[in-house]
């Protein structure tokens, strides 16, 4: 779930498509079942993202398949299929490459093991504030060290990019993702 403090952002005019798809996903019940059984809005995000043929179980770190679902929805090109889906790294190629990220881009972090993928909602001195699934085992926005930072990646925009992508500072507060596992 999105925590309260997050949601001035949604009144933002001409929102870009992922934030406004971002709290939506979070507005779900995302958060993952342990044992045997799987969250089954979790495991419709996989179908959503056509990987419910190989994603069988939400213990599996899906924040590529929620961000999959994020660029899907809001019409965003995603050039790879299948596995590379269930891959936070996939994301290395899409959009642009852009040095300084603001609202709506995705982020590409290193973590223990891999790489974890989510959307830039805002900053601090310190961290990113960063909408993802699978952050504590849920989506939500949770704070990421700026130094795992690999890439930030600027998806396509058609008809122009909105006004709301600048970058946007917030308070230093709330918890900080180590590893999203």
């Amino acid at each position: 779930m999105i925590a309260a403090k997050y949601l001035w952002l949604t009144k933002i005019s001409g929102l870009p498509k992922m934030v406004t798809e971002a709290f939506k996903i979070g507005k779900l019940n995302t958060t993952e079942i342990s044992g045997t059984e799987s969250n089954p809005v979790i495991m419709s995000l996989a179908k959503e993202a056509e990987v419910a043929n190989i994603y069988k179980d939400d213990e599996v770190a899906w924040c590529a398949i929620a961000h999959t679902v994020l660029a899907l929805r809001a019409a965003k090109p995603v050039s790879f299929k299948g596995y590379a889906r269930l891959r936070a790294a996939s994301f290395l190629k899409f959009g642009q490459l852009i040095q300084i990220p603001c609202l709506g881009d995705t982020l590409i972090f290193k973590r223990d093991g891999g790489y974890h993928v989510g959307l830039y909602i805002g900053e601090d001195t310190t961290h990113y504030h960063v909408a993802g699934g699978n952050q504590g085992n849920q989506y939500n926005i949770t704070r990421i060290d700026k130094r795992r930072l690999i890439q930030a990646r600027r998806p396509t925009y058609i008809t122009g990019m909105p006004k709301s992508v600048k970058r946007l500072f917030l308070t230093a507060e709330g918890e900080i993702s180590k590893n999203e596992i």
